[in-house]
């Protein structure tokens, strides 16, 4: 969510750095590696430094008018975050979407195996009973290009303004108002 449907303000060298972890390591694979305790001990500094992060939430640049068209038109949406699923909640209330997301289909770290792991989409394509092409990945890193396209879903890259990953997402778009604008002009062909 943070910096695909909200501003991004997680500083993730800040959190390696208060964690004790290596820079460009992955954080969640870090802690999981962490004896017992400490990874408790970890997970609850995290959880809290994110609960801040998430009351403070600001929506990105067209992200409330793109869900809320999305939503009116009966299109299923999910969340698939490496963020805690109630830390997700808490976001999407902040910015005013929470009533879009029902609490089935906003998936966190503890649900399933974080991305870059297929496991999220996959749940996703069973509960909807959908084939993975069908569905679409809207992400902004790495990590979301990469469970999309182990899952056989289509990326769609937004909010980053150089394609960072080539040959990773199958449209990158500006921001959640070009998607919009996007998905409107498809819809009306």
């Amino acid at each position: 969510m943070d910096g695909t449907l909200t501003e991004p303000v997680h500083d993730f060298e800040l959190i390696r750095r208060e964690l004790q972890i290596p820079p460009g390591t992955d954080i969640l694979q870090h802690l999981a590696a962490l004896p017992p305790q400490q990874a408790a001990d970890s997970h609850a500094w995290l959880l809290q430094h994110e609960r801040a992060l998430a009351e403070g939430s600001i929506a990105a640049a067209g992200a409330v008018a793109l869900i809320r068209a999305l939503h009116a038109d009966g299109c299923r949406l999910g969340i698939l975050t490496r963020n805690a699923r109630e830390l997700a909640e808490v976001t999407l209330a902040a910015i005013g979407l929470a009533d879009c997301f029902a609490a089935g289909e906003i998936v966190g770290r503890w649900e399933v195996e974080p991305k870059p792991s297929p496991a999220g989409l996959q749940y996703f394509a069973a509960r909807w009973e959908v084939a993975p092409a069908t569905m679409r990945m809207v992400g902004d890193h790495y990590y979301d290009l990469a469970t999309a396209k182990a899952a056989g879903v289509p990326g769609i890259l937004i909010n980053m303004p150089e394609d960072s990953w080539p040959g990773m997402a199958q449209w990158q778009l500006r921001d959640c108002a070009q998607l919009l604008q996007q998905w409107q002009a498809a819809a009306s062909l």
